[in-house]
């Protein structure tokens, strides 16, 4: 007995002293916060701005900025999108900052001015109509000459409310003085701005509409943004110069992504750095190993605007630092605890994920800049569901085993036959997408997604182009094989090519000035560009077999006229 209550005693003891110590642990970042304040005098912490002193007050900073940020409350942040590379990704995006989607829209209603911010470097945005290439001897430059052209002029049709992602009223005001929140301004702004700003009533109108937003409510049945969008060029903007107020680690995929939050409430995808613009994949890479590139997500943007597809959403370059963007942002714990100072004096992170999220895999500044791609975000999935749909042409994901398109020449005739594929353009859809991936070397589509409001007659979204533009001395013809076993191009897509591989566009030289007004110019070597010429010149030969095989008219599916191609089914013949 008495044992038993010695025993008792000590499990208590052992109780109090872990208590004891919890609270010591919870304690410690706050006096450390006091004696930082006591003596730099005025509580702030140097380091952040001065990169050249972070090793010496890294202690204090670390401890500063648990402080100051916190830690989210799971019930007062906004809802994360999901861009993951899971084959279930739009429908198990779960979000670190979680909130109801009225009280988003009304908060983000609530605050829609974007601050200026300031240039990180002197390269020119993406939307300004002056910067870029030189322009050629005759005097137009070779991109506006394209954009000119008959076959970028080709209207929709008109647009229905079962044609549009969002059906918004535009003669609904927004009263931002009534709400709750003053913030819709900056709190630094005069009342002679606020003039400026806003109609003499105080009513905002939906052009002042965040850019992100403006972006969402153009999406409709045929594009994410159309030809001549005066909100993509701004939102891409926004992702170079808007300040970034919080961020976290993307759940799900294989390598190490970042959310960033905007001061006006728009979110982006953040890629950063992993390889120099020069490192070539190696040759005994399999394809599921390789690593995503900031890079080839911005060239990506850029090649599918060139080709008119208009299904990637806006990505922007941007220099980031470390300190004062990300570590100092994030409220995200396990991603705080994963920053370093290299050997090198340079501020390093590594985060979690799947895989390449070690310190053997850091990606580190320069002294704490980094390099990235920011992608803007689709709709939230609340607001715009998406379906996940398995690509027919998925490969193994195996070391070993083939898949069954790459054992059966006649396997797209079973494809045909299956829904959605037997009926509408989907089937086209897809020859899209095999031709663009193939032009950057991207092996990796496994899934795709749609807007599920539009069902089956929609586009398909071209997200995760990061394992693209990896290997510039070779061409992977298996890419190609859903073009060369089904043998159907759209006929706008098959005349846009011929025209692309003409001299006068060329779209080695159309991608490069168009690379050329992101911020992190240049973006792709010179061989990356001469491939894609090189590529163009392997499709359209897979598509003159198939027309001299099977003849035009069984190949070339007219969409010009919009009577016929939306009632023609891929699998007819």
């Amino acid at each position: 007995m008495i044992l038993f209550r010695k025993f008792r005693v000590l499990i208590l003891m052992v109780f109090l002293v872990a208590c004891t110590m919890h609270i010591m642990i919870d304690l410690l970042p706050k006096l450390e916060k006091r004696a930082a304040g006591a003596d730099s005098g005025d509580g702030g912490c140097q380091c952040a701005q001065h990169p050249g002193g972070e090793s010496q007050g890294w202690g204090k900073q670390r401890a500063m900025s648990a402080a100051e940020a916190g830690w989210p409350n799971k019930h007062t942040l906004r809802i994360l999108q999901d861009f993951s590379n899971e084959p279930s990704s739009n429908l198990t995006s779960h979000s670190l900052e979680k909130n109801t989607a009225a009280g988003d829209r009304a908060e983000s209603f609530r605050r829609t001015r974007p601050s200026a911010g300031k240039a990180e470097d002197h390269k020119p945005l993406i939307g300004d109509a002056s910067a870029g290439r030189t322009v050629p001897a005759h005097g137009v430059s070779r991109l506006s000459a394209l954009f000119e052209h008959p076959f970028y002029k080709v209207d929709l049709p008109p647009l229905t409310n079962d044609d549009t992602l969002f059906n918004v009223n535009t003669d609904i005001r927004f009263y931002p003085r009534a709400t709750e929140n003053q913030g819709w301004h900056n709190e630094e702004a005069n009342e002679e701005e606020e003039e400026e700003e806003f109609s003499p009533t105080g009513e905002v109108t939906a052009e002042s509409y965040p850019n992100w937003l403006r972006f969402h409510i153009g999406i409709n049945r045929y594009e994410l943004y159309s030809r001549h969008s005066l909100a993509l060029d701004a939102l891409l903007k926004d992702l170079v110069t808007q300040r970034i107020t919080s961020v976290a680690m993307k759940s799900g995929g294989t390598q190490l992504k970042l959310i960033m939050t905007f001061q006006n409430y728009g979110q982006a995808l953040f890629k950063p750095m992993k390889q120099t613009r020069e490192q070539e994949t190696p040759p005994d890479f399999f394809y599921f190993s390789d690593f995503e590139r900031h890079n080839a997500e911005i060239a990506a943007f850029h090649l599918d605007r060139i080709l008119d597809f208009r299904r990637v959403p806006p990505v922007a370059g941007r220099l980031v630092n470390m300190s004062k963007e990300i570590r100092d942002a994030t409220r995200d714990k396990k991603l705080w605890r994963t920053f370093f100072i290299s050997p090198a004096n340079n501020i390093c992170f590594y985060g979690e994920c799947s895989y390449y999220c070690s310190t053997e895999h850091a990606l580190c500044g320069k002294p704490d800049q980094i390099e990235g791609s920011l992608a803007a975000f689709l709709p939230d999935l609340n607001l715009a569901k998406r379906k996940t749909w398995r690509n027919p042409w998925r490969r193994s994901y195996h070391k070993r085993k083939k898949a069954e398109w790459e054992v059966d020449q006649d396997y797209c005739d079973e494809v045909k036959q299956t829904p959605p594929y037997d009926r509408g353009t989907r089937l086209l859809d897809v020859m899209d997408m095999t031709i663009f991936d193939f032009l950057m070397g991207n092996m990796d589509r496994h899934h795709y997604e749609t807007f599920e409001k539009f069902g089956n007659d929609t586009f398909i979204i071209h997200l995760d182009n990061g394992r693209g533009f990896g290997k510039h001395s070779h061409d992977e013809l298996s890419i190609l094989v859903p073009l060369s076993q089904c043998c159907r191009v759209r006929k706008s897509t098959y005349l846009r090519l011929q025209l692309l591989a003409k001299e006068e566009y060329q779209l080695s030289s159309l991608v490069e000035e168009s690379l050329l007004r992101d911020r992190l110019s240049p973006i792709l070597i010179q061989r990356h560009l001469r491939a894609l010429d090189r590529r163009l010149r392997l499709v359209l030969q897979v598509l003159a077999g198939c027309v001299e095989k099977e003849g035009y008219v069984n190949v070339v599916e007219e969409d010009l006229v919009r009577d016929t191609a939306t009632h023609r089914s891929p699998g007819h013949r």
